[in-house]
């Protein structure tokens, strides 16, 4: 069967859904706006590249030559989603040495990852705004002969245009979780025919296949293969990071690392909380503490310094006092070398309602795991993790702290613990050749 975009006209109800959409999208330029204007404020980088945000930058000059070969357009949306897409992408250039890459985001950590990554490999710029016109100008500027979008950055007008011009569109690693669902379901009109236009949904679980089911993807148009973020790779570069990062923290010493990744507003706070406790009977064990966004280092720092503790920032590189007890995570793109460099790790973003953060990379590194109870943005592989002995799940600082301590206190536990979770992330290797020839397929058959 071809995997090429539908092509079936819109229902009257539907379209009528998707002009009220646009309309809206219209209405609510100026305060997008305005939300630009106030992000730049607490983070300047966002103040940069707005006319891309509505199609306007230069042509790629590939566009333009005779015998192009294939362009791939990846959506990757931010830094998270961009790492866990490398690997893929790289792969892709090996099959495709002639090809053409464009890699979109939405925010400027992703694109200082994409352009960290790749440099000049690939032709980079912010995916606009879900606007007609905006959609327009960039399509025919990339001119792309697929369009991928990593997860579940999901856009009616962007995914109607592929259909229209016959692009075909693949959604990877694709996830979809139960309240996210519930809320698609609400505006089915709109939903339905967006789902069904595209050419693939390759789903990380059955659960999340069965989700994009019930939104009206064909079943012949939705395969499982596991999620690609358990094949990021820990090569020999990345582990010499780790053991530099490692030294400069403990200066040999067997001092113990405590690892907290990814956290949001609401989460410092429990977390200062839960070390104190540590603290009292580990009183060398130094916190590593890594905010998710940037805007917010400056703020962390201020918090562990009027809690009391000593603090040191990472962007001043130097070596880690043993009197130092907060290590702060003040940069981009090391996260994932700091997990090999930690005895345990805490995956944010799960003691408050956000969905939690990659805990597959603690996992990769064999590493005791623990997190919040939000899980919905991984809860394939939380579920793996915890029913494996690898990962434990705690609601407040007082349980926190003492699944800390019980980590640290008992060697065995926390040997079991790493590893069961380096079993769960090889044993759950492999989508990513499978996502590749489901790819490969697509451009076969479009």
């Amino acid at each position: 069967m071809s995997l090429a975009p539908s092509e079936s006209p819109p229902s009257e109800h539907s379209a009528a859904a998707r002009y009220a959409y646009t309309a809206l999208l219209y209405i609510a330029v100026p305060l997008v706006m305005l939300r630009l204007l106030w992000r730049a404020w607490k983070a300047p980088a966002y103040a940069s590249r707005w006319l891309e945000r509505f199609g306007f930058f230069p042509s790629p000059s590939f566009v333009n030559t005779a015998d192009k070969p294939l362009t791939f357009c990846l959506h990757t949306v931010s830094v998270g989603e961009t790492i866990a897409a490398a690997p893929l992408l790289r792969a892709l250039m090996e099959i495709h040495p002639k090809g053409n890459f464009v890699v979109t985001c939405t925010t400027p950590t992703g694109s200082a990852q994409v352009l960290k990554l790749f440099a000049d490999r690939v032709t980079h710029v912010y995916l606009p705004y879900d606007l007609p016109d905006a959609i327009a100008r960039f399509l025919n500027k990339i001119q792309p002969d697929i369009f991928m979008v990593m997860e579940t950055e999901l856009w009616p007008n962007m995914l109607a245009a592929c259909a229209q011009r016959k692009i075909p569109s693949v959604l990877l690693n694709g996830r979809m979780s139960e309240k996210s669902a519930k809320g698609y379901q609400k505006f089915s009109a709109l939903t339905q025919p967006m789902v069904s236009s595209l050419s693939k949904v390759i789903a990380q679980s059955e659960a999340d296949a069965q989700r994009f089911l019930s939104l009206g993807v064909e079943p012949e148009r939705c395969v499982v293969t596991g999620n690609v973020k358990f094949d990021m790779p820990i090569n020999d570069t990345l582990k010499a990071r780790a053991d530099g990062f490692r030294s400069q923290w403990c200066a040999g010493s067997k001092r113990k690392v405590w690892l907290v990744a990814s956290t949001h507003s609401g989460e410092d706070e429990i977390i200062l909380e839960a070390f104190k406790a540590v603290l009292e009977s580990h009183s060398d064990v130094l916190l590593v503490l890594v905010p998710r966004h940037p805007e917010r280092f400056n703020n962390v720092a201020k918090l562990c310094a009027d809690l009391g503790f000593s603090v040191q920032r990472r962007s001043n590189d130097e070596v880690i006092s043993s009197q130092t007890q907060v290590l702060l995570g003040d940069t981009m793109g090391e996260v994932q070398a700091f997990f090999g460099a930690c005895d345990l790790a805490f995956v944010g973003g799960s003691l408050v309602p956000n969905g939690g953060h990659n805990m597959i990379e603690a996992a990769a590194w064999g590493k005791p795991i623990v997190t919040g109870p939000s899980d919905f943005n991984f809860t394939a592989a939380s579920e793996m993790l915890i029913a494996a002995g690898a990962l434990e799940q705690v609601d407040n600082a007082s349980v926190l702290g003492r699944s800390i301590l019980s980590i640290l206190d008992n060697p065995v536990h926390a040997r079991q613990m790493s590893d069961a979770a380096l079993k769960v992330a090889v044993s759950n290797r492999g989508a990513l050749q499978k996502q590749l020839s489901i790819i490969e397929l697509v451009l076969q058959q479009a």
